[in-house]
């Protein structure tokens, strides 16, 4: 795991090469995040409903409402719709269920976030540091999800690390006495418009909460007037207000009332949708969602409350810990809740890689003891890559070992280099062990997986049977399995029926294909008897469907010709 890592860290330390930081962003992250684009089908639930719906808008030139089939989503505003909508139509794609259009906006929010991260952190601290920190960030494993999957996070990531970047200069600037200049006010509030548009109230209260912190902590609150408030919330609402506008005349105000009462207060008073958690969770899935770079998590930590009194570290510790906080304190709880905050902890966790170089932040208890979990937390993650296929398919993926070895040689090089006091080799080596785990992984080993893609198993049956009756199916009913995903490979009209729904679905006759699972497949029959409807089974798959957690064998029924 050598891989020449000496001549890696004398290159990226910073020679006057204004490009090749971000050169190197740019490569990390290619690499890490293209893998899997176009071979990892539909992610059940939210991708495939985000997806589904950015379709939507193309096929009804729709651009205000937002629509998953009949039913409204007011859930989340319209930015990310858009971006993927604007993508899917300038790619063609639109009749294909290709994936990696709808997937693009989240690929380029991953990457802008890491470049943004570089380009603040590098004004508030060595460039060396804010390089190791912005890679921090885009290997993080919780961002590579993100960056592959068609969701708000990973653009709300780059929106907030833009807000959070010029809010950080503008704070640094009052505090060096730097005359106050209208270029990073004008980012924020620009940045804060473009979130409002991605995900609503999460960045401003991001920065509200930052800001609050620092105005506690200083004790004054006179640098707020250098954010030129009252101006740029102007900005900021000509940004999201046309659309807002918009969508309350075309809903009659029921987006805002159901997006608030529907999604918003249920996450706030209680474990909506059946993801509580308490207060905690998240400080426990730091080890695997920070991961790699979660093997300097405690440091990091340790680091910024020592150093809180220098003005670049308490600004990253008042972004920080204040959201963390109020995140761990609702009831409802997801892994990427805690993203907008990922920057602020990698600046972090390079700032104290560095300093261990000098310093014997490394050598202590806690340290350690953060290193035996980010190793256990390695090996878990080799072994759940190696195990998936033997679990779910009874056989060993030959491929899955490569990341699975690069595990085990990653976990050796990190503990050689802390041994002899080489924290910069040890982050660059965990680094390298994340693409050499991760990239293939993605690539290769869980799009191959086939009982995890029911839904495009389906697909291709339903092609398959299309293709015998010498005719695409003009339609395709449902019944026991409504995963979205299903809709997005099968199409809009994908009716989501009952029993009597799919027996009577056959009876009008046609070229039409019911998908009945298995624990309705009883009561189809007995309807389909019921009707005299005479019927086919045509094919049948079985796989795991991984949001309810147990198999389903999907049979295929046509309408009986004799």
């Amino acid at each position: 795991m050598h891989l020449h890592l000496d001549a890696f860290e004398r290159n990226v330390v910073v020679e006057k090469k204004p490009l090749r930081p971000y050169l190197i962003l740019l490569g990390l992250c290619l690499l890490l995040y293209l893998p899997g684009q176009c071979s990892i089908p539909a992610v059940d639930r939210d991708e495939a409903r985000y997806v589904q719906a950015s379709r939507q808008m193309l096929e009804d030139k729709d651009f205000v409402r937002i629509r998953f089939q009949d039913e409204p989503r007011h859930k989340k505003p319209v930015g990310i719709y858009w971006m993927q909508a604007a993508v899917v139509r300038a790619a063609g794609t639109l009749k294909t269920d290709a994936l990696w259009p709808y997937r693009l906006p989240s690929v380029i929010g991953a990457v802008l976030a890491s470049m943004l991260t570089f380009y603040f952190g590098r004004r508030w601290f060595a460039e060396p540091v804010a390089l190791l920190g912005a890679a921090f960030l885009a290997g993080s494993l919780l961002l590579v999800v993100e960056a592959h999957l068609a969701k708000t996070d990973a653009m709300q990531l780059a929106a907030a690390c833009a807000a959070q970047g010029a809010l950080g200069t503008v704070y640094l600037a009052h505090r060096r006495g730097d005359p106050a200049r209208w270029a990073a006010p004008l980012v924020f509030w620009i940045a804060m418009g473009a979130g409002l548009l991605i995900k609503g109230p999460v960045l401003p209260m991001v920065s509200l909460l930052t800001v609050a912190a620092l105005c506690i902590a200083d004790r004054q609150v006179r640098w707020i007037g250098r954010l030129h408030p009252l101006a740029g919330l102007l900005v900021a609402l000509l940004i999201a207000s046309p659309w807002m506008v918009s969508i309350y005349r075309a809903t009659g105000g029921s987006f805002f009332t159901e997006a608030v009462r529907g999604d918003l207060l249920p996450k706030l008073v209680g474990g909506h949708e059946s993801h509580g958690a308490p207060p905690g969770t998240y400080l426990i899935l730091v080890f695997a969602t920070f991961w790699p770079a979660s093997v300097f998590v405690w440091p990091a930590v340790a680091r910024g409350v020592a150093g809180r009194g220098a003005p670049e570290i308490r600004y990253l510790m008042a972004w920080l810990l204040p959201t963390w906080i109020v995140f761990e304190l609702i009831p409802t709880k997801l892994p990427h809740y805690v993203l907008p905050t990922y920057p602020a902890l990698a600046l972090l966790a390079a700032s104290a890689v560095y300093a261990a170089r000098t310093e014997p932040i490394l050598g202590t208890r806690t340290a350690r003891v953060n290193r035996v979990v980010w190793t256990a937390v390695t090996l878990a993650l080799a072994a759940l890559i190696v195990s998936v296929s033997p679990v779910l398919e009874g056989r060993l993926a030959l491929v899955s070992l490569v990341p699975a070895l690069s595990g085990l040689a990653a976990i050796a090089a990190v503990w050689s280099a802390l041994g002899r006091s080489r924290p910069v080799r040890a982050a660059v080596a965990a680094l390298v062990g994340a693409v050499l785990i991760l990239a293939p992984t993605f690539f290769s080993v869980f799009p191959g997986v086939t009982p995890l893609w029911l839904s495009r198993e389906a697909a291709r049956t339903v092609a398959q049977i299309s293709g015998e009756d010498a005719g695409k199916a003009s339609a395709v009913a449902a019944v026991g399995y409504h995963e979205p995903s299903l809709v997005f490979h099968l199409g809009t009209e994908t009716d989501l029926t009952d029993a009597a729904g799919a027996a009577a679905f056959l009876e009008k006759g046609g070229n039409r294909i019911a998908v009945v699972a298995d624990r309705r497949l009883e009561d189809f029959l007995k309807e389909a008897a019921r009707r005299k409807v005479p019927v086919q089974e045509r094919a049948s798959v079985t796989g795991f469907n991984y949001t309810k957690g147990r198999w389903v064998t999907l049979c295929f029924y046509t309408r009986d010709a004799g």
